[in-house]
């Protein structure tokens, strides 16, 4: 009798699978190109990301996603130049306090795509397509474009000018206490703690 339940509910569960993964494919469908279709010449596209799109790719380190991708696909009588360009914003975690913020995005890339005998994307600028190949899908290159456009030091602006308040910076203050001889006078007439260089000489390590 056990079985014969888990018989009758098992398909369910895998067409539910199924229409999940189909449903995940559909919403990457909308990020295909037909080129076959294109005039030669110029060809604008633009796409908003969010942080739905990075669950695609099993990507959990942006909290938050806000980008833009403008493309401009030059098509030619033999290849394509697809040139994309990254702006907006992730959210994400501080390396120094552990504080989410808003991490400022800008970047571009030139992707040459040429036809071959046989699919290869060995070189990251390059890409080879078959003979007879008739649209690209070009998610996964915007989404290696908005990873690698973070830089690879995450810090929170607050830390840089003083005004982040988190336990970090507290044990920070402990081990320097405030006083009349800790604020420094810069050349330009600005007041800065000495702490906040402390912070700044562990970024540059």
């Amino acid at each position: 009798m056990e079985f014969i339940i888990f018989y009758i509910f098992a398909p369910a569960f895998f067409g539910g699978q199924a229409l999940e993964i189909e449903d995940d494919m559909k919403k990457l469908a909308a990020f295909t190109i037909p080129f076959v279709g294109l005039k030669p010449g110029k060809h604008e596209f633009d796409y908003q990301i969010d942080k739905e799109f990075f669950e695609h790719f099993e990507f959990d380190e942006f909290h938050d996603a806000n980008a833009r991708i403008d493309l401009i696909l030059d098509k030619k009588p033999t290849m394509m130049e697809l040139t994309f360009t990254a702006s907006g914003f992730v959210n994400v975690d501080c390396d120094l306090t552990s504080e989410p913020y808003d991490q400022a995005i800008d970047g571009e890339m030139i992707l040459v795509v040429k036809f071959g005998d046989e699919f290869n994307d060995d070189n990251e600028e390059l890409l080879i397509l078959p003979h007879g190949e008739y649209q690209i899908n070009i998610a996964q290159y915007i989404y290696e474009l908005i990873v690698l456009s973070v830089p690879l030091k995450r810090v929170h602006p607050g830390v840089l000018d003083g005004t982040l308040q988190s336990d970090v910076l507290e044990k920070l203050e402990e081990l320097s206490p405030r006083g009349a001889e800790d604020i420094e006078e810069h050349d330009n007439g600005e007041e800065t703690d000495p702490r906040w260089n402390k912070l700044k000489n562990l970024l540059n390590d």
